[in-house]
Parts: C-alpha cells; sequence; structure tokens
C-alpha cells in the first residue's frame, strides 16, 4: 500500500510501505479521507512520538470503507461506510484500528466530510462534559475558537445551550464563531479576554475555559475564572512551563486539568471505546437535528500533506483541514 512518510516536517512523501493486516479485534479501513492535526505537524518534525504500539504513520483520524475484519469483531462488516479515531496511521491507503475506535457515519454526512470529526468531537466531549462537566446554562470561553476544535466546541456548547466566548486572530474567523453561535468576539491580537469575559458575565467570569495555549494564558484564564470554574489544557501552543498562582486556585476553588486524547488506552472507564460510545450516543443525533456540522476549511490530495500541514501551521486554515486519497 501507499502511505505518507515523514522524512522531515517539510518532506511528507507518499511512497510505498508494507501492508497492514487487521489484527484481533481490529478493523481494516480503506481510506477515503484523513484529518490534519496539530500533534501530525508535531510528529513530523520529530516532536511528538506515536503511543507505544501505534503505528509511526501519521494521521489521527480518518473515514473509508471497512474492507476487512480481525478475529472477534462482529459489530461491523466489509463494506460498511465508517470514521474512526486513530493512535496514528491515517496518511495511509489503509488503516487497522481497534473496533472500539470506529463509528458509523453521522447522519447527512458524507464519506469525506467524515473524516472531519473523530479526532474534534472525541476531545470535544471527553473535555467539556466527561472531564469539566460543562452543564446548560454555564459560560464557556474557547480559545482559536475558529480551529477544528473551537468550531466543534461552539456548536457542541450551543447544542447544549451554554453561552460562549471565542478568541481568535481576525474579524473573518470570529464571524465564522459568531454563525455558528458565539456570542463574546475577542481578538486575542488587540483585546484582552479577561475583560471581556467579566464584562460579558456582570464581573463573575467563566465556568469552563477550553485552552489549547497552556503556559501563555495559564494566569490570565485563572483570571477570567468563576468560582469553581474549571481549565481544561489540551494544547500547548504557547509554552509548556507556566507560573501557577496558587492563591488564586484556592482563593476561587478552581480546578486546572491537563488532558490528552492519543495515548488512552481502547478500554476502560476512561479510554477511547467509551469516549466513542459517548460521541455517537449524543453528538451524532446533534448532527443528524442539525446542530452541529463538520467545519471543513480546506482539502488537499494526500500527496500534497506538506501543503496542508503549512497551511494549519501558518493559521491560514480554519476549521479542519482534510487530505484526500484517490481510488
Amino acid at each position: 500500500m501507499y502511505a505518507i512518510v515523514a522524512e522531515s516536517a517539510d518532506q511528507l512523501l507518499w511512497q510505498e510501505v508494507p501492508d497492514v493486516v487487521p489484527e484481533l479485534g481490529e478493523v481494516l479501513i480503506k481510506v477515503s479521507a484523513a484529518g490534519v492535526n496539530r500533534a501530525d505537524l508535531l510528529q513530523a518534525a520529530g516532536n511528538y512520538p506515536p503511543p507505544a504500539g501505534a503505528s509511526d504513520i501519521l494521521g489521527l483520524e480518518v473515514s473509508g470503507v471497512v474492507a476487512a475484519v480481525g478475529g472477534g469483531v462482529t459489530e461491523w462488516k466489509v463494506g460498511q461506510e465508517v470514521c474512526a479515531l486513530l493512535a496514528g496511521g491515517g496518511y495511509a491507503e489503509y488503516v487497522a484500528v481497534p473496533a472500539g475506535q470506529v463509528m458509523p457515519l453521522p447522519p447527512g454526512v458524507g464519506l469525506h466530510d467524515a473524516a472531519a470529526l473523530p479526532e474534534v468531537a472525541c476531545t470535544v466531549w471527553s473535555n467539556l462534559v466527561m472531564t469539566a462537566h460543562l452543564a446548560p446554562g454555564e459560560f464557556l470561553l474557547v480559545h482559536g475558537g475558529a480551529s477544528g476544535i473551537g468550531t466543534h466546541a461552539i456548536q457542541v456548547a450551543r447544542a447544549l445551550g451554554n453561552r460562549i466566548a471565542v478568541t481568535a486572530g481576525s474579524r473573518a474567523k470570529l464571524g465564522l464563531c459568531a454563525e455558528l453561535g458565539a456570542e463574546i468576539l475577542i481578538s486575542y491580537r488587540d483585546e484582552d479576554f479577561v475583560e471581556r469575559v467579566r464584562e460579558a458575565t456582570g464581573g463573575i467570569g467563566a465556568n469552563v475555559i477550553l485552552d489549547i495555549m497552556g503556559a501563555a494564558y495559564l494566569d490570565r484564564n485563572l483570571d477570567a475564572l468563576a468560582l469553581d470554574g474549571r481549565l481544561v489544557i489540551i494544547g500547548m501552543q504557547g509554552g509548556v512551563k507556566g507560573e501557577l498562582n496558587i492563591g488564586k486556585l484556592i482563593g476561587k476553588r478552581l480546578r486546572v486539568i491537563g488532558t490528552a486524547l492519543r495515548g488512552r488506552h481502547v478500554g476502560g472507564a476512561h479510554g477511547k471505546s467509551t469516549i466513542v460510545d459517548a460521541v455517537v450516543a449524543s453528538v451524532w443525533p446533534m448532527i443528524g437535528d442539525g446542530l452541529v456540522r463538520p467545519i471543513v476549511g480546506a482539502r488537499y490530495p494526500i500527496e500534497q500533506a506538506a501543503d496542508a500541514h503549512r497551511a494549519l501551521a501558518t493559521g491560514d486554515a480554519y476549521g479542519k483541514v482534510l487530505l484526500t486519497v484517490s481510488e
């Protein structure tokens, strides 16, 4: 089969690699499209190795058609159109994935567009609902509102009945966030998000913050939180080391939570299959009702993976960037 081989961050080559076969409990998917994530950029640059036992090929989410099933798999059949959450291996013609991480296509979503959903849907639902316990009526601040994660989080939070503030770097991106349901639109280039959140909440602050920046925003995120607020950090675009003011943490009874999806086990209470089941049960009906949709900002043939990575790295793209695999 063919797959992208990352010789370096800028050298992503579509070339022949050994075939993959499904092992016990796995499903082999013929890939139609793969989502591009910042984790892929980090891995290509040598800064984010895959978990032990995972494929060293890039790619954390795909859509496609079931090509074969391994022993013990009864819930999936050859020929079914599916999408899947991966630990790696998605930038390829075929990928083998544990059956518990495979999902049916959401209602009304086409085969290629479905590749834009597994990673963002599982990340958003596991962090906002299963970890931060975001409740209807609470105030949510999403950093990077026009990103793949951000555009999905806005829609899900709106469907759950939350007020939503976002930060983004351009008026066009903020306009997209507004169309999706964000109420408070904050330009991080020239506005103070702490001040804007306080104004919007009558000085109370946000109940939950979903943060992709890490260290650079740590102290100000604490300032922006309400009593008993929850800060969920899922990215480190602003650095990995920051000073934590324990006084603020204790005084406001705050929780700072760091989470990651890729390295989780398949099973268990916090495993990927549990998250996948929750997404299919809760988010897929939102999509069927027209409350949530995949936001695809750009598509590239998989042979142009390096161009797709550059588009994501520069911030030119909004929503999800997809790679399509020709028949």
